[in-house]
């Protein structure tokens, strides 16, 4: 089936038809015509390039009572996405080339969004020897990101092994930047509201440090370094330095930390408990800041379910982890766009081209011009909603901004010309 979709704005310029056959835009120009496409009516929406998640938790194997590898594509799909890589804490751990494939696969079979499988840099995420980097990205699923998000790489003779390693592929690793010993039974970000609930800091220090030492060593040995969920003001000057020397590194920041504050905490709602965890006004700010200028690279959702059991308990006792692949895009037009930080243009770097270039996707985060993929985004932002979690696609129900209204609706979808979701709704 070819589509025309008629008067969008693509990154929010002037409207524009776009022709879509065979999986690719034929077209863009005014007043196109095409016998047989189906039309879609897209006046006052913008078109974007389909947006790329780095960090997605779609915790099958193992937890599929949380989400699977189809409900998670559903989700993202709903959320904008054409592209999400899923991180290796599964069960298995993804440390092998026999378990990225697998994943890769479920991603195939569920046809909604690419599935990029992130592979372990450690066995077992045990933080004791690397995993089989070389054959993870020898094999079918072509894995270029290796990660023990959840888990940092705290041996930094461990880590630089690592990062010389994955440059024989380009690969790179991204690293959950936390001194473990500095963050042994943290419930919160450590400051004033810490004291006052009763619960124990997580410092903000336990981020910076790592972000600075692997900075150091990825300078050192001239690898690629990827910072995941950066949520802290310190960490943004690091990083700045760090790319002021010319230190190959990119960073992303989750919807969740450029929104939401530790005063959140307040309310003992383990929705709110999330690694790491959520931080101050002041931290917020420069997280928005870093994001306008470039000096963080990508919107990474960290989109992490849960199932009820594991997160409708005591503070203490309950998983850490958020819902984040639908409202990721409405987020960062509340934080982002409507504050006039970012324009569309840059809302399509952040969310689509750098993560792109990031994975060493082909097909992803590409120009909306004639001959170009057609993997695409149509926004409506004039669209408000509130956010009911249960009627999001995700297995699980931990969303943060239950309830809130956030702005903005993903009306269509389209992976390689194949619309995911039409009219707010996927497709299957």
């Amino acid at each position: 089936m070819n589509y025309l979709i008629k008067g969008a704005r693509p990154l929010g310029g002037e409207p524009a038809d776009i022709l879509v056959e065979d999986g690719r835009i034929a077209a863009v120009g005014d007043s196109l015509d095409a016998t047989g496409a189906e039309v879609v009516e897209a006046t006052g929406l913008i078109a974007l390039p389909g947006l790329v998640d780095l960090h997605t938790h779609l915790r099958e194997p193992g937890r599929e009572d949380a989400e699977t590898v189809e409900t998670g594509s559903r989700a993202a799909a709903l959320g904008g996405f054409t592209a999400v890589h899923a991180m290796a804490n599964t069960d298995p751990v993804a440390d092998t080339a026999g378990v990225v494939e697998q994943v890769w696969r479920l991603g195939q079979e569920a046809g909604l969004v690419d599935v990029v499988p992130v592979g372990a840099v450690t066995v077992g995420l045990g933080g004791e020897r690397l995993a089989e980097l070389g054959a993870m990205a020898d094999s079918a699923a072509r894995v270029r990101i290796f990660s023990d998000d959840g888990h940092c790489v705290a041996d930094p003779a461990l880590m630089r092994r690592a990062l010389e390693y994955v440059k024989a592929f380009d690969g790179v690793v991204a690293q959950h930047a936390e001194e473990p010993r500095l963050t042994a039974g943290a419930q919160m970000h450590e400051g004033d509201r810490s004291a006052k609930l009763g619960l124990t800091g997580w410092p903000a220090a336990a981020e910076e440090g790592i972000i600075a030492r692997d900075v150091l060593l990825a300078e050192h040995v001239g690898a690629r370094l990827h910072v995941c969920h950066v949520s802290t003001a310190g960490s943004v000057e690091i990083l700045r330095w760090a790319k002021s020397r010319g230190v190959q590194v990119t960073a992303e920041v989750t919807p969740h930390h450029l929104l939401l504050t530790d005063a959140c905490a307040e309310s003992y709602d383990p929705v709110f408990k999330v690694n790491p965890p959520l931080r101050t006004d002041r931290d917020v700010e420069a997280l928005r800041a870093g994001l306008a200028d470039g000096t963080i690279d990508a919107v990474g959702t960290d989109h992490a379910p849960h199932a009820v059991e594991d997160k409708e308990s005591e503070w203490a006792q309950a998983r850490p982890g958020m819902l984040g692949l639908e409202q990721a895009l409405s987020v960062v037009i509340e934080t982002m766009v409507e504050p006039g930080r970012l324009d569309w243009a840059g809302v399509a770097d952040r969310m689509s081209v750098r993560p792109a270039a990031i994975g060493r996707l082909d097909g992803h985060g590409r120009p909306i011009a004639p001959g170009e993929p057609a993997n695409l985004v149509l926004v409506d932002p004039a669209a408000r909603a509130t956010v009911d979690p249960a009627a999001l696609a995700s297995r699980s129900r931990n969303s943060p901004y239950a309830g809130r209204e956030l702005p903005g609706r993903v009306v269509a979808t389209f992976l390689r010309g194949v619309p995911t979701v039409l009219d707010g709704k996927a497709t299957r």
